[in-house]
């Protein structure tokens, strides 16, 4: 499987349920999100201000790609409320069939904008790694069927010598009623 099947696969509509290992507060966390991943074209302003931002060309670019998220967690040290919505635009960069390099214009484990290192194994399985300030965060997904797929991660310290956050997630596809 290349990028460009694996972002294919994914689009759609899913609802995931987390659950967050914060190693630093010792604290579980469940969180239900309702996720959509669209496919966006090279043109979209998103995109183009992404590459620009990151000095890339277009003719480099795989499959960009908008995920939109609405979560309610059930613990939030920074808020009142648990509910977050966010979005972030990625932009896949082949380097071979089964790598490159992803451009995040909100990363995962810091909200800035991120570059991170993609393969694809053997088994299907998409690997996402990135370099932060203060953290690095592996991320892997998953299909189990076409319409369920999981997801995990692993943010460890700048160094690697330590785990600051594990989470698991299983994600069932939205299917409409049509």
């Amino acid at each position: 499987m290349g990028i460009e099947q694996f972002i294919a696969q994914s689009e759609g509509e899913w609802r995931s349920m987390r659950t967050s290992h914060s190693v630093a507060f010792q604290q579980f966390e469940n969180i239900v999100s309702f996720v959509n991943i669209k496919l966006l074209s090279i043109n979209h302003p998103d995109v183009v201000n992404t590459l620009i931002s990151n000095k890339e060309s277009k003719t480099l670019v795989g499959s960009p790609f908008r995920i939109d998220w609405n979560t309610d967690s059930d613990w939030s040290p920074d808020q009142t409320t648990g509910a977050t919505t966010g979005s972030s635009i990625l932009i896949p960069i082949p380097e071979s069939k089964e790598s490159g390099r992803m451009l995040r214009s909100l990363g995962y484990a810091e909200e800035i904008q991120a570059v991170s290192s993609y393969r694809i194994l053997d088994d299907g399985t998409f690997t996402l790694t990135t370099n932060y300030e203060k953290a690095i965060a592996d991320e892997r997904i998953w299909f189990i069927s076409e319409n369920v797929r999981c997801r995990s991660s692993v943010v460890r310290t700048s160094k690697g010598s330590g785990i600051i956050q594990t989470s698991f997630a299983s994600e069932l596809r939205i299917l409409s009623s049509k």
